[in-house]
């Protein structure tokens, strides 16, 4: 027999479960003089890229690197700040590293789940470019529907930025111009100047276009420049770019677009 008993709610306030999507910080190196540098390089020129986003700080990827190396949250958190970002939390660090992340006021958050990279198998006729190592932003959040179109070409020193969705350019993207999205990239006409897809981590982005010629190519983090040559099979030609997740690291894949 099941008995009902009386009880009070507060008036003021309830507490419920929450959940709020996060940009993770994978940091692989203890050295914030170089993680400075490359933040400014990455970020530098787009202030509005984040959104005074709420920030896990993941010293997974730090362990292998460098094992027990002591990291100055304080200095740590005030680099992030600027480029508006609010770290909340932290996790993946051994206890000396978790303890020195309390005292500087963030929170464990080992339950915190980091989207990563889907791995895929490539075509044969694929082309794997060399990865190269750069930091990672990543946030769970997918992009919304609903591509960003632009119609115009785009000239040196221009930008633009699909926040959370697609981006559609009708025209040329001339060098020193710079196209980026959070989710696919696709250009109808020649690229080249930088293209950089999965902004915010989605390594599932891919960059179309008719004609590929980049100065830059960049998904989730992973990006090669005009520096090394693009293999003639895709060179000035319709191409896709994907990335790739293997046992030997995350690389670009450049695949010909038959006609």
């Amino acid at each position: 027999m099941s008995v009902a008993l009386a009880a009070q709610a507060p008036a003021t306030f309830e507490i419920k479960s929450a959940h709020l999507p996060l940009v993770a910080l994978l940091l692989k190196s203890a050295d914030l003089g170089r993680l400075s540098t490359e933040l400014q390089q990455r970020f530098g020129d787009m202030p509005d890229f984040f959104d005074n986003d709420p920030l896990v700080i993941d010293l997974s990827p730090l362990q292998a690197a460098e094992p027990g190396a002591a990291i100055d949250f304080p200095a740590l958190l005030a680099l992030l700040r600027p480029y508006r970002l609010h770290p909340l939390g932290v996790r993946g660090g051994d206890a000396a590293q978790m303890a020195a992340a309390a005292l500087a006021g963030l929170v464990v958050a080992d339950d915190a789940v980091v989207q990563r990279a889907q791995a895929a198998t490539p075509p044969a006729a694929a082309v794997a470019a060399t990865p190269v190592e750069a930091p990672v932003v990543v946030a769970p959040p997918t992009p919304a529907p609903g591509a960003l179109v632009v119609d115009r070409p785009l000239r040196s020193g221009q930008q633009v930025y699909a926040r959370g969705r697609d981006l559609v350019v009708m025209a040329m993207v001339n060098p020193g111009a710079e196209v980026i999205a959070d989710g696919h990239i696709h250009v109808y006409a020649p690229l080249r100047g930088k293209a950089i897809a999965g902004a915010r981590g989605n390594g599932e982005a891919r960059i179309f276009a008719l004609a590929m010629d980049p100065e830059l190519i960049s998904i989730a983090g992973i990006y090669r420049t005009s520096d090394t040559p693009l293999p003639a099979a895709v060179q000035g030609k319709p191409a896709q770019v994907r990335l790739l997740s293997g046992p030997e690291g995350d690389k670009l894949v450049i695949d010909p677009i038959a006609p």
